[in-house]
C-alpha cells in the first residue's frame, strides 16, 4: 500500500487510501491478520473502541472533532452502494 493514513488529509485522501487497501487485499489479501469481512469489520470496531490507547502508545492525540457520521454514513452507504 503506497499511502499512509498521515497522508489523509481530505475525503479524497480517503477514498484513495480505501482503493488502496482494496488493492492490497486483491494482492496480498491471505496475508492479512482480518482477511475476511466479518473478522476485517470486528477488528475495525475494536480498534475504534481502542483507539485513545493507540495514539497515547504512539504519543499522539486522538483528534477530538472526528466526523464519526460521516465515517458510519460511508460504512452504511457501502453495503448498498453500486
Amino acid at each position: 500500500m503506497t499511502t499512509s493514513p498521515d497522508d489523509v488529509t481530505d475525503r479524497e485522501g480517503l477514498a484513495a487510501f480505501v482503493r488502496a487497501l482494496q488493492r492490497s487485499h486483491a494482492e496480498h489479501g491471505s496475508s492479512w491478520e482480518n482477511a475476511d469481512l466479518s473478522s476485517f469489520l470486528e477488528a475495525l470496531a475494536a480498534w475504534i473502541d481502542d483507539a485513545d490507547g493507540w495514539y497515547s502508545n504512539t504519543d499522539r492525540e486522538l483528534p477530538p472533532g472526528g466526523d464519526w457520521t460521516f465515517f458510519a454514513r460511508a460504512l452504511q452507504a457501502a453495503t448498498v452502494y453500486e
